[in-house]
């Protein structure tokens, strides 16, 4: 993962969060839109963090303002960090279940629900291939409801 050294200039960092959200053994995958930075490349959506928020509450207010649903956040899947020309960004991607609404696109040119196995067909920003590695190594029953308490009480 490219790192600035030495010589380079020190870019901003920008701290963002991915949400690796899981609905019946499928993960949600975005494409960015053709006007955003990055256009074309497939994410896990989500967004900065604000000053006053933490990892969790940025991701649930991001994908509510982005995909037009709501989520349970669960565990941090990994943090990864990746120099753009734009600024490093430091991206932090959660396991995350669909607990309301279905994802619309208001940001995303498309998405699709894939099998983790499958993830890898698709070009991927490179700050969330990690991620894709993860989930694609990960056992089928990753989505297991123990991971989300709250989804049995629905």
């Amino acid at each position: 993962m490219p790192q600035p050294t030495p010589q380079e200039p020190q870019q901003r960092l920008i701290r963002v969060v991915g949400a690796a959200i899981m609905r019946d053994g499928t993960v949600l995958c975005a494409q960015r839109g053709s006007t955003k930075s990055l256009a074309g490349y497939w994410e896990f959506p989500g967004g900065k963090i604000e000053v006053h928020e933490t990892p969790q509450q940025a991701l649930q207010r991001e994908i509510e303002e982005e995909l037009r649903c709501e989520i349970t956040v669960g565990h941090e899947l990994c943090t990864t960090r990746y120099a753009y020309d734009f600024g490093t960004i430091e991206l932090t991607t959660f396991l995350c279940h669909l607990t309301e609404g279905e994802p619309h696109l208001t940001e995303h040119q498309e998405v699709r629900w894939l099998m983790p196995a499958s993830l890898s067909e698709l070009d991927w920003a490179p700050a969330d291939r990690e991620a894709v590695r993860l989930l694609e190594s990960m056992p089928s029953t990753v989505c297991a409801v123990s991971d989300f308490p709250e989804a049995m009480q629905s």
